[in-house]
Order: structure tokens, then C-alpha cells, then sequence
């Protein structure tokens, strides 16, 4: 099973999203690939997220994952807990400290959903914390250092004996993501 999750106000209706399961459904039309709209509450998209991977663990599916933002910290949590390998793009790695900015009212323009961010998010997302890496053959990060939105250091830092990808200037969004997807796959797959 390939599991790929949006990040924080996402979907995957998102550019990555769709590249992503385009992509899959043409080169590797056996996979059997799941992509859920997350809940905007974080304990709930990692109730799903868990509840994904053990019933394809509990089938005997081996477990693979892509992970965008706020998706490459909840996929990492995943791997380091349930194995399989993982895909990190620009991957969020102290969301927690981030989530002050964003408490109130947020709109998500994929879903059209307006929902509310609360103080307890922020503990919700740090239960899933993964501050040292323990398995880094698990895991292939793929970085741009011009993301706007997250410090690429850190990932670099928490991520240093994995596989890492680091390319100059890009964005959040990971310029030229379609390029990378062989080669994620290969990683993936192989």
C-alpha cells in the first residue's frame, strides 16, 4: 500500500496530489494506493491514518508512504512506529511550535470547509513527535531551500543519516515535484 498525505489546509486535491495519483495509476496501476482528505483536526487524521495502515498491515500489504508538510511529520511517525518505507517532501519536523500562528479561524480552499484551529492542536500534533529518527533506511527527504514556509535546516538537521534530497531555491510546494516522482517510486518500491 502507498499511503500519501496532504499536508496542514490541504488535500489531495492539491497540484501534488493529483500529480501524485496520476502518476501512480499509470506507471503502477496494481499499487493499492490510498490518499484520504485528512480532518482538520490533527487527532482525527492520525485516528484515520492509524486505522489505514493497520488494516493494510493486518492484510499484509507492506506499508509505503509520501508525506507533504504537516504529512511527511505524520509519515514519519508511521514509519518509525508501523515500518515501511517513507517519502518526505519539505516535511514538517516541529510543526507544534508553529501552530500559535494559525489558532482561530482557518478556510480550506480545497474543501471549501471553514473550521476552527484551538490551542489543544498543538499538543494533539506534538503526541506524534518522532524527535530522533531511529530507522533512517526508512526514509528518502526531499528538501528545496527556498520553502517559505518551513526552516530546511531542521529537516536537514533531524534527517541528516537518511537519504536527502537538497535542492537550491524552490518553495513549499517543491518546484518540479513531477520530476522526482521515478525516483521516489524507485526508492518506494525497490
Amino acid at each position: 500500500m502507498l499511503l500519501y498525505i496532504h499536508g496542514f489546509n490541504s488535500s489531495p486535491l492539491s497540484d501534488k496530489g493529483v500529480i501524485t495519483a496520476q502518476y501512480i495509476a499509470q506507471h503502477h496501476p496494481e499499487l493499492h494506493f490510498q490518499q484520504p482528505q485528512l480532518p482538520s483536526e490533527p487527532s482525527e487524521a492520525m485516528v484515520l491514518l492509524i486505522a489505514i495502515v493497520e488494516k493494510a498491515k493486518a492484510a499484509g500489504e507492506s506499508l509505503t508512504y509520501i508525506g507533504s508538510s504537516l504529512g511527511g511529520y505524520f509519515a514519519s511517525y508511521l514509519a518509525e512506529t508501523y515500518g515501511g518505507r517513507a517519502v518526505l517532501i519539505n516535511p514538517a519536523v516541529k510543526p507544534f511550535e508553529l501552530f500559535d500562528e494559525f489558532i482561530g479561524t482557518q478556510y480550506n480552499p480545497y474543501t471549501d470547509e471553514t473550521y476552527q484551529v484551538v490551542a489543544e492542536h498543538k499538543q494533539d500534533v506534538a503526541r506524534y513527535n518522532t524527535p530522533a529518527i531511529l530507522n533512517p533506511d526508512r526514509f528518502y527527504v526531499l528538501l528545496q531551500t527556498g520553502d517559505e514556509v518551513l526552516d530546511y535546516k531542521q529537516a536537514v538537521q533531524k534527517y541528516h543519516c537518511c537519504k536527502l534530497l537538497i535542492e537550491p531555491d524552490g518553495d513549499h510546494s517543491f518546484i518540479g515535484y513531477e520530476h522526482q516522482l521515478a525516483s521516489i517510486c524507485e526508492y518506494l518500491f525497490s
